[in-house]
């Protein structure tokens, strides 16, 4: 670890270092506020942030100024900017603008978390040009790593590089270089689709959206129809030696069986846990939307009305097979499954990780209709097995880490999701009361106790923790006002 990661870590948890690293459960240093006499900033030095811009301070600004509780904002100053301050390497390759955004105590970039942890900043890209050209660099490094290996979620700093990984090394699968992990999510090639078409829609800026990118993007369409294994299994198989079974896959690496029905094949879902049933439907309705974009984006920059009408067509084609196999029909009213097989075997459950069920209408991938309303309560209940309550708090977790661990993330979709004030400040106080004195979100912490929690240095739940709170200033600032 260099002197820099080193110096990061230590500024968010105050401990060693080498004790933070990876998925380590750990006890947090206890009460920091009491030992420091106030809320102290938790940011990097100034001179020690690896990105600046003007604009994201002065939201900063005019949030914390809404913002009635002094703990909360205090949350929200370390964290919205997190991604920024500790995660953002911007520089050139070959010559171009290159970003490179690693998901925090990993050296590596998932084109999932990279899109999500720099999201919430797309609405300033306007303002500043500095966010502008880390945009650009970002949105050129992952049409670069879909061109790399489109089935693969996690890339290297050094496109011709070898994966360092401990637990990636003796994969069984077809490794490239550049690939950090080869774990064939839909939502990896989602994500980057959603900043793209957010980048442009906010901007107008059309400067990224070259022909390498154009031809990442048609690369994106053919892996998902390779993907929808109408005359095979495809290219992908994947098999991790490891004790923990969803670290791996069934039958050689190709999954489950299922009945091509158009839906597209997913060996792993966003939490990186092997999927089930291969058609994960959180990942193929985010696969719909993503489709749509292209399309809009295809037919405007490269008047390309033939691949765009193949995206659409596509999109539909997803859409009717979710509706037909991916809902849930118990006698008091339907609902949305979490995985299927096509051949009416359908498992109920939600993943904290996003793409999830409660998180739909945030990915614009279903209407708060009745259907979503029902799925929302099934999964915020002992209907799903990784639905956790405790003393500490309330959510969803997942197989990634286990029974009784509350993934901050799921609380944070809750509030997303709905209008109701008292049920948005009841997920600020869980969220208020659980980042265990560190003044950051984490992974997951147990239901009970808050001190025992994963990853201290994860910068997609910080900057999601703070898009909520601008969200909340923007749509509701009574709740802020009231918590």
């Amino acid at each position: 670890m260099n002197s820099s990661r080193r110096d990061i870590i230590k500024w968010l948890a105050m401990a060693p270092a080498a004790t933070m690293l990876g998925g380590l459960t750990m006890a947090a240093p206890a009460g920091l506020a009491a030992r420091t006499g106030g809320f102290v900033s938790r940011r990097p030095p100034l001179a020690r942030r690896k990105f600046t811009s003007p604009a994201v301070e002065q939201l900063i600004a005019r949030t914390k100024a809404k913002i009635g509780d002094p703990e909360l904002s205090w949350l929200f100053e370390n964290c919205f900017p997190n991604t920024l301050d500790t995660t953002v390497e911007v520089g050139t390759l070959d010559g171009r603008a290159d970003t490179f955004v690693i998901t925090g105590d990993i050296d590596a970039m998932w084109l999932r978390d990279s899109s999500a942890q720099v999201w919430p900043y797309v609405q300033l890209a306007a303002k500043d040009e500095a966010l502008r050209h880390m945009f650009r660099g970002l949105i050129r490094r992952q049409a670069r790593c879909i061109a790399i290996d489109p089935y693969a979620n996690a890339f290297l700093p050094d496109p011709h590089g070898k994966s360092k990984l401990e637990w990636a090394q003796n994969d069984v699968t077809d490794m490239r270089p550049g690939v950090a992990e080869r774990k064939w999510e839909i939502d990896s090639l989602c994500y980057p689709v959603r900043l793209a078409h957010g980048y442009w829609q906010r901007t107008g800026d059309r400067e990224p959206f070259d022909d390498d990118w154009r031809s990442a993007t048609r690369l994106i369409v053919r892996t998902f129809r390779e993907q929808q294994r109408k005359d095979g299994p495809g290219p992908y198989h994947f098999q991790r030696q490891s004790p923990n079974p969803t670290e791996s896959q069934f039958l050689h690496g190709y999954g489950n069986p299922t009945r091509p029905v158009g839906l597209i094949h997913a060996m792993f879902r966003p939490s990186d846990d092997a999927t089930l049933y291969p058609f994960n439907i959180p990942g193929n309705l985010f696969a719909v939307v993503t489709l749509r974009r292209l399309a809009q984006m295809h037919g405007t920059f490269f008047g390309d009305m033939s691949f765009a009408h193949e995206c659409q067509t596509l999109a539909d084609e997803i859409a009717a097979a979710a509706e037909q196999y991916g809902v849930v029909k118990d006698g008091q009213g339907d609902y949305w499954a979490y995985e299927v097989d096509g051949y009416g075997n359908q498992l109920f459950m939600d993943d904290a990780n996003v793409p999830s069920l409660l998180a739909l209408p945030y990915l614009e991938s279903s209407a708060y209709d009745a259907r979503y309303k029902r799925t929302r309560e099934r999964v915020w209940s002992a209907r799903n097995p990784y639905f956790f309550k405790g003393s500490a708090g309330e959510g969803i977790g997942g197989p990634h880490e286990g029974l009784r661990m509350i993934w901050p993330m799921s609380i944070m979709m809750k509030a997303f999701t709905t209008d109701d004030a008292a049920e948005q400040r009841q997920c600020l106080h869980w969220l208020k009361t659980t980042h265990a004195d560190t003044g950051f979100m984490h992974e997951a912490f147990d239901q009970d106790d808050p001190k025992q929690f994963t990853r201290v240095w994860f910068a997609w739940a910080n900057t999601l923790f703070g898009e909520l709170v601008v969200h909340l200033a923007d749509k509701h600032p009574d709740t802020l006002r009231r918590v």
